[in-house]
């Protein structure tokens, strides 16, 4: 079971931003693998007819199941904080329940009718959490615990460019269809595009587009994304590391139906005897982009500490492009490892963290520890400077070596 404490829920979240979705935004981060052995018999198609053929579904309503299992190869620390992989009592807030998709299998319930009406349910037995998009209202329910987290939020569903609404789609990124629309948009000049075959999916036909980045330096080895073949829908998104070994990521549909959902499937009425909690409207959060490299590391228990405490507010710049970018974060504030190190009065988690650092490297730039993932790598450097994205140690030190 996930902690319930404040500093873990801020672990929690900087798993996911950075070993996932932060560094997506930047890079593209999510890799899929099929084998081609038995796949259907297809016509051809280049991979800009499948792109186009993605681009061009207008598939609004579906339902269905999917798996997505997560093996980022976390360190110790975040691996516990994330309680394990399994679905926690304690908070209907989505970021927590969301963060856990970066650690283990899950199986999800899927719904969707348009850009006003999303289910996200996970099951873990008998206990489930639901995250529900209808109209204006978001609704987060833990059975577990019978707790309801609400946000009302006239803007959903409209966005800035008359779009989904961007807060409300990254909470419901565990759909296969999501992941690959992220990978899709962020792929550009860096990116090697290809069929790869076909497959099936859930039960259906589908190609397969395959993603290489071009560059040298990336933990990314491949992205490869089952389209179906009649509607275009992306049904399997996996990724794969540089390394080899299994996928870091694999998500898909195993059952799906595009047919309109029920409209009571977006329903929700507030269990008896339920506590709520009132979330923040997302006109008043955060900018995002690069910021938020910042913001999910100052919350990770240590970077925290570095950064002059929670509060502290970093320099953020992007080096770089594509699949190796690597955010370069100046906490400012002149702290160093070292000092964290001899620090009597530095809090358990700030010297469990520094526990969980990899080998020391060094380099022009000084002298620096690695945190590492099979996906995500970071260099904190003693002077208090951390360098992160999708991109192996050596490209870290590089980077902190011509930026020091």
């Amino acid at each position: 079971m996930a902690p319930n404490t404040k500093t873990s829920r801020k672990a929690a979240r900087y798993a996911v931003p950075v070993a996932v979705a932060g560094v997506a935004a930047a890079t593209v981060a999510m890799v899929p693998a099929f084998a081609n052995a038995g796949g259907p018999d297809l016509p051809k198609v280049t991979a800009q007819q499948l792109i186009e053929k993605v681009a061009a579904s207008d598939v609004q309503q579906l339902s269905g199941t999917a798996r997505i299992t997560t093996d980022l190869g976390l360190p110790k620390i975040a691996s516990g904080l994330l309680g394990g992989g399994g679905v926690a009592g304690g908070s209907a807030n989505p970021e927590d329940k969301v963060a856990q998709l970066a650690n283990g299998s899950h199986t999800l319930r899927v719904a969707a009718d348009g850009p006003d009406r999303q289910r996200l349910t996970f099951l873990d037995g008998k206990d489930e959490y639901s995250l529900i998009h209808n109209g204006d209202d978001v609704w987060g329910y833990d059975s577990k615990s019978n707790e309801v987290f609400h946000e009302k939020n006239a803007e959903a569903g409209k966005g800035k460019d008359g779009g989904k609404d961007h807060k409300t789609g990254d909470r419901l990124a565990a759909s296969p269809q999501k992941l690959a629309e992220e990978i899709l948009a962020a792929a550009g000049p860096t990116t090697d595009v290809s069929v790869g075959g076909t497959a099936q999916v859930a039960g259906r036909d589908a190609y397969q587009l395959v993603l290489k980045p071009k560059q040298s330096g990336s933990t990314v080895g491949s992205v490869q994304i089952a389209v179906d073949a009649k509607n275009g829908v992306p049904l399997r998104v996996q990724l794969l590391s540089a390394q080899g070994g299994k996928p870091i990521v694999d998500a898909g549909f195993t059952k799906v139906d595009f047919a309109k959902p029920a409209a009571d499937t977006f329903a929700f009425t507030v269990p008896k005897g339920a506590k709520v909690t009132e979330g923040v409207d997302g006109a008043d959060k955060g900018k995002g982009g690069a910021d938020e490299h910042w913001k999910a590391l100052e919350s990770f228990p240590g970077l925290g500490d570095l950064a002059g405490g929670a509060g502290g507010k970093g320099d953020v710049k992007v080096l770089g492009e594509g699949w190796s970018t690597i955010a370069r974060i100046d906490s400012g504030e002149g702290r160093s490892l070292k000092d964290l190190e001899n620090d009597k009065n530095a809090p358990k988690e700030a010297k469990q963290f520094l526990d969980s650092l990899g080998d020391k490297v060094n380099g022009k730039f000084g002298e620096g520890r690695v945190l590492s993932t099979r996906l995500v790598n970071a260099l904190i450097t003693d002077d208090g400077k951390v360098y992160v994205g999708a991109v192996t140690k050596d490209a870290l030190v590089k980077a902190a070596d011509a930026n020091k």
